[in-house]
């Protein structure tokens, strides 16, 4: 499972995995790893949301697809 709206919507905008794991303070790796098997605690998520997309529904922009 993963987030095909959160992943599709960093690449519009140019965010990297790597700005996104310095914003948060996690290695890079934890933040790949949580976008593509893992899972955002709500916090996270919550911070995504505001930094990066505030003009996005939250539950949409981390609904989870299918690998």
């Amino acid at each position: 499972m993963s987030y095909p709206t959160l992943i599709g919507e960093m690449a519009k905008k140019k965010i990297t995995i790597e700005s996104m794991a310095q914003f948060l303070g996690l290695h890079r790796n934890t933040v790949s790893h949580k976008l593509n098997e893992g899972t955002f605690c709500v916090e996270e998520a919550l911070e995504i949301h505001e930094k990066f997309f505030p003009e996005w529904d939250l539950g949409k922009l981390f609904e989870r697809g299918h690998k």
